[in-house]
């Protein structure tokens, strides 16, 4: 766990300092979302192998499932947030019971988008353009997961606020913990019992047969054991956030914790919505294009988000010592720690889009043993990979706005970006030249989004003029 007393307390940092903070925090965070991307790696690659009509079914809902991953997602942020800022104000107490009130409001919005879910998935893949042979496998795997939505989203939580503690170790090992057993499960429930060659030996390996069934209850199930685990720590054992020992209060919200929470929320959670609505329509615009075309795009969206998710974890730094300082009334820091993060975004995922250039046939190979699929998969990465170093500068630079509690005009940003740019180039270009078409017109939107977000950053105009009112005693003569 990353010491950030320093920031607390008003200690003067270094710049050696600011950069080993920074990396406590990214190297874990990096660790962990690259992590989770393994896991839906893993589980694209065993899809794979039952077919193109169950790759098909599962990168038809890939859209849909993110939607009301990242709606409940954003919720869970704006408690995570307020979190960072009470701990960097020294208030422990008043963190708890932003965690209290977290749990209860963020269960309400994941049980109403858990029923919303359930009720269309029978019809949500015809809606998307799926057929006969894969829709109804489609529709089932989407309903499984939206079954586990409260528990995903409590996971969501409870991650969120211990990141925003400083500690990014527990839910990294829990991660990856998380990719092994998801890779047992699915090994034992998508594949019918076989004879596997090892060592010179024919094994009789049992399994369930479900297909894509059995690769949403592997991945779910994966998932639930995790999230109860970090919900455990996260009340139990993390010293500045735990209800163990401590009196009992209310999880009941409250109108400024609320309201707070849905300034920072509300802003993201219809962006993402927003956004998620233009990647439905770019599986809309793919659909036409076949089979094939479904599954090498679902297929590259996974491979490529190995190479973007580094940026994500480093965001997930950013937000906590951009956080952290603003609670500590350190406007210094913010800025430092903004540009130090996203400096770092940009030097890591344009390394990988490098690897990324050179490796693309390779983990397409990994992923499906149909070559046309692998073929075309491949193709798009390659365009993609041009794109990485400023979607990094967009990742991040995020991150650090939503650290402040800035999400609004970030918001409007990235989905009118995608609406502006990448649909209509996607819809132009998707009739001459088929899925490469889709994917530059992603490239030249990621990279136009880059640019805009760094110019923000630059302005300034996004740090607020004074710390947060909570812990308003700690606002120094820095933050005038």
């Amino acid at each position: 766990m990353a010491d950030l007393s320093p920031i607390q307390n008003g200690e003067r940092l270094t710049l050696g300092r600011q950069i080993s903070l920074t990396a406590q925090l990214a190297v874990p965070a990096i660790l962990s979302q690259m992590s989770s991307i393994l896991m839906q790696y893993i589980d694209a690659s065993m899809v794979g192998r039952i077919g193109a009509d169950g790759a098909a079914s599962v990168g038809l809902m890939s859209s849909s499932l993110w939607l009301f991953w990242g709606i409940c997602s954003a919720v869970t942020t704006g408690f995570s947030v307020q979190v960072a800022h009470r701990l960097g104000g020294k208030k422990p107490d008043e963190a708890r019971r932003v965690v209290r009130q977290g749990i209860t409001s963020v269960l309400v919005v994941s049980i109403f988008m858990m029923i919303v879910g359930l009720a269309i998935s029978a019809p949500l893949p015809y809606w998307l353009g799926g057929n006969d042979a894969i829709s109804p496998s489609a529709g089932l795997y989407f309903a499984v997961w939206m079954s586990a939505l409260p528990l995903l989203t409590l996971s969501y939580l409870a991650g969120g606020v211990l990141r925003a503690a400083g500690n990014m170790k527990v839910p990294t090992v829990l991660n990856i913990g998380m990719c092994l057993l998801d890779v047992i499960l699915n090994w034992f429930l998508i594949f019918p019992t076989r004879d596997i060659h090892i060592l010179g030996a024919d094994i009789m390996m049992p399994g369930a047969g479900l297909g894509v069934l059995g690769a949403a209850l592997g991945t779910v199930g994966a998932e639930i054991i995790v999230a109860a685990v970090l919900m455990w720590y996260m009340l139990c054992r993390q010293t500045d956030t735990r209800i163990a020992g401590h009196p009992r209060e209310s999880f009941r919200p409250t109108k400024p914790v609320l309201r707070k929470a849905l300034k920072i929320s509300m802003p993201m959670a219809l962006e993402h919505a927003i956004f998620c609505c233009a990647q439905v329509t770019i599986t809309v615009i793919v659909a036409p294009l076949g089979v094939v075309a479904i599954a090498a795009n679902a297929f590259a969206v996974t491979a490529e988000s190995l190479c973007y998710m580094p940026g994500f974890g480093i965001g997930d730094a950013a937000t906590t010592l951009v956080g952290q300082s603003l609670g500590a009334g350190r406007r210094d820091l913010i800025k430092r720690f903004c540009h130090l993060t996203v400096g770092l975004g940009i030097v890591v995922m344009t390394v990988m889009g490098v690897i990324l250039y050179f490796a693309a046939p390779v983990m397409m190979d990994i992923m499906t043993d149909v070559s046309a699929i692998a073929e075309l998969g491949a193709k798009v990465l390659r365009i993609e990979a041009f794109a990485e170093p400023l979607y990094a500068a967009s990742i991040v630079a995020y991150g650090a706005f939503i650290g402040v509690g800035d999400t609004t005009l970030p918001a409007i940003m990235n989905f009118g970006s995608i609406w502006a740019v990448r649909i209509p180039l996607a819809a132009i270009l998707a009739g001459s030249m088929g899925l490469p078409g889709v994917w530059i017109a992603m490239a030249v939107e990621l990279s136009f989004r880059g640019a805009i977000f760094l110019w923000r950053m630059f302005s300034g105009k996004w740090i607020p003029q004074s710390p947060p009112d909570v812990p308003a005693e700690n606002a120094s003569a820095i933050f005038n």
